[in-house]
């Protein structure tokens, strides 16, 4: 798992509130920047993250955020120009700081040049958003599978499923371990699970919690 993270949000929609939602579950520090009060007042409502009402493009919003000693500012509004935007603004106040930007198709990824990921989350969830944020070891496909994830995802030490075959892991229903550790074969049930490694996993996306939890703790 990442390790503690302040994060900024910039926008409060659907993207940026249930990418607020999971990354408080993983025991994040957040912070939500949103002009509209009713996203606002119904944020604040749900206990996930700090909540300032206004415009993230604008740096004294950005200052009250914290930016300066924040360590991730994701810019998850509808407008990638704005998300953009709010990105370059905190690097130039906040220096090393980590940027993510979400994007409305896949031509728009040239805006990789001025942000250190981007997101397009229509295609892939929140999830994706909080593995950039997160600078995770799990990497998603699922832009090309439409709802299904397929991830690539590092075992860790002391997960339930480290050091186990295949066989004698019992993966919810949804689940399809595809490539063994250094990704030459195709996963067999004698395929052990080994701590460090990495393995391309498919999962239906009301199971992928639970495949983390076996596999990441």
């Amino acid at each position: 798992m990442a390790s503690h993270l302040n994060v900024i949000i910039a926008g409060g929609g659907r993207v940026g509130f249930q990418t607020a939602a999971m990354l408080d579950d993983r025991g994040h520090d957040l912070t939500v920047v949103e002009p509209r009060r009713d996203r606002c007042d119904a944020i604040a409502d749900e206990y996930v993250a700090t909540v300032i009402c206004g415009d993230a493009s604008n740096p004294d919003i950005l200052q009250q955020a914290g930016v300066e000693s924040a360590d991730v500012v994701a810019g998850l509004t509808g407008e990638p120009g704005l998300n953009l935007a709010v990105c370059m603004e905190a690097v130039e106040m906040a220096p090393g700081i980590r940027t993510v930007a979400r994007i409305d198709n896949r031509e728009r990824a040239g805006y990789r040049r001025f942000v250190d990921e981007t997101v397009f989350p229509e295609a892939a969830g929140a999830r994706v958003a909080v593995n950039e944020i997160e600078g995770s070891d799990v990497r998603s496909l699922a832009d090309v599978t439409g709802s299904l994830d397929i991830m690539e995802i590092r075992v860790e030490e002391n997960a339930p499923a480290a050091n186990k075959e295949l066989r004698e892991v019992r993966f919810p229903a949804g689940t399809l371990v595809i490539s063994d550790d250094d990704g030459e074969r195709v996963a067999r049930p004698d395929t052990t699970l080994t701590p460090g490694k990495r393995y391309v996993i498919a999962v239906e996306p009301d199971v992928a919690d639970e495949v983390m939890n076996l596999l990441r703790g």
